[in-house]
């Protein structure tokens, strides 16, 4: 069976083409596809998207109807194509890569943050200065907090992670111990 993310890339290309080129922009569309992804990855809208007994039209009205949004025809055109492809399931994925589309095509990243301890806006502005000037990408912060780290910072960025917390070298040395 294909992967997931194979399954979406087409479906978030196009998403992404259509919503580049509508008067609406890029942001306006980015809300929408998140609304979407989110109502998609609610247990009970999976449950009723899988039930047999919906005809396609049906789960088109259903889902559509769920989004409190405003929701365009470009949109309801796209939910048609993936109900009609039995795709609709996959929303959370194609929002995804829909995200990493509009990121790349604005040559910014999301930086997810994982601190021992809370930062101030001021650690947090430093921290992200030095990392775009490491990635060269304008990044775009989320920040939580992980008292297991015990001290320091995690950094994501794509597929690369800067680990820099005690409990990485904590482990690391435990592995150097061990070999």
């Amino acid at each position: 069976m294909a992967e997931l993310s194979t399954v979406a890339r087409p479906y978030a290309e196009a998403l992404f083409s259509a919503a580049r080129d509508d008067k609406a922009g890029l942001p306006a569309w980015a809300d929408l596809v998140s609304v979407m992804a989110q109502v998609a990855s609610n247990p009970d809208v999976r449950e009723a998207m899988a039930d047999p007994r919906l005809g396609d039209k049906q789960r088109v009205e259903l889902f559509t109807g769920l989004i409190k949004a405003d929701f365009p025809q470009a949109a309801r055109n796209f939910i048609e194509l993936l109900v009609e492809n039995d795709r609709l399931l996959l929303l959370p994925e194609i929002a995804s890569q829909f995200v990493a589309l509009r990121n790349r095509h604005e040559g910014t990243a999301q930086a997810e943050i994982t601190s021992a301890f809370e930062l101030s806006d001021a650690q947090v502005k430093d921290l992200v200065g030095a990392l775009e000037q490491k990635f060269g990408l304008k990044l775009k912060p989320s920040v939580t907090v992980d008292p297991s780290l015990i001290g320091g910072v995690r950094v994501a960025v794509g597929d690369q992670v800067l680990d820099t917390s005690v409990q990485a070298q904590l482990v690391r040395m435990r592995d150097q111990l061990a070999a």
